[in-house]
C-alpha cells in the first residue's frame, strides 16, 4: 500500500451529501474491470452524459481539477452498498484524500486500508475550503498533512483534523492489517513454537 503522508494539490468541491458507491463506480464495472482500470469509471454516472461525452458542468471534468488528489464532499459520503470498488475507482483516478464531515463507516475502512484517508472537518470548514478554492482556481493548492494531522488552505490557514492513532501509524507506514500483522512476525513464530511444544496434538502436520 502506498504510504500516505503530506498531499498537496487541487481540491476539487463535491458538496453534494450523500455521494454513495453506486454514483462513485457503476455495479456494472465491478465486473470484468481491473482494479488497476476502475479509475476511468469513477463517478462515471455524473462525469459522463447518456450519449458518452463528457459534462463539462462536473466538477471533475474542470481543467483545474481533472487530476486533482484531494475531494472536498457533503455529509455521509460513501453510504451505499459495502464495495471497496468505490474506493479503488477513487484511487485510480488519483484521489488520496477525500474531506467531509462524516463517512459510511464501512467505506471509511475500506479506504483506511487501501491508503485513501478520509479526513472529517465540520461542514462549515468544509464550505469555506470550497470557497476560497473557486475563488482563486489558478493557484489554490489544499495541503493534508497525516503527520501533523492539519488541513492547509489556500491562504495557509489551518484546520486540525482527528484520526485514530492506530489508523494513522498504518497510512504513514503503508500497512494494511495483514501488513500490521506481519510486523509481528518475530512474536508470533515465538508462540507458535511455545504452543507447538505445550500441545503438539493441535499441530498435526508440523514436523
Amino acid at each position: 500500500m502506498q504510504p500516505f503522508t503530506t498531499v498537496t494539490g487541487p481540491a476539487a468541491p463535491l458538496l453534494r451529501p450523500n455521494i454513495d458507491t453506486d454514483v462513485i463506480i457503476r455495479v456494472e464495472r465491478l465486473v470484468g474491470t481491473t482494479k488497476a482500470e476502475m479509475g476511468a469509471h469513477a463517478f462515471e454516472v455524473w462525469r459522463r452524459r447518456a450519449d458518452g461525452s463528457e459534462d463539462g458542468d462536473f466538477v471533475l471534468n474542470h481543467p483545474q481539477f481533472r487530476t486533482a488528489p484531494i475531494l472536498l464532499a457533503g455529509p455521509n459520503f460513501g453510504c451505499g452498498s459495502s464495495r471497496e470498488g468505490a474506493v479503488w475507482a477513487l484511487a485510480g483516478a488519483g484521489i488520496r484524500a477525500v474531506i467531509a464531515p462524516s463517512f459510511s463507516d464501512i467505506f471509511a475502512n475500506n479506504a483506511l486500508q487501501n491508503g485513501l484517508l478520509p479526513v472529517v472537518l465540520p461542514e462549515a470548514t468544509i464550505a469555506a475550503l470550497a470557497e476560497e478554492v473557486e475563488a482563486s482556481p489558478g493557484n489554490a493548492r489544499v495541503t493534508v498533512d497525516l503527520d501533523r494531522m492539519v488541513v492547509t488552505a489556500p491562504s495557509g490557514a489551518e484546520h486540525r483534523f482527528v484520526i485514530d492513532p492506530a489508523r494513522r501509524e498504518a497510512l504513514l507506514a503503508g500497512l494494511d492489517d495483514i501488513g500490521l500483522t506481519l510486523r509481528q512476525g518475530e512474536a508470533i513464530g515465538a508462540w507458535q513454537a511455545e504452543d507447538r511444544a505445550a500441545r503438539p496434538w493441535v499441530w498435526p502436520m508440523s514436523a
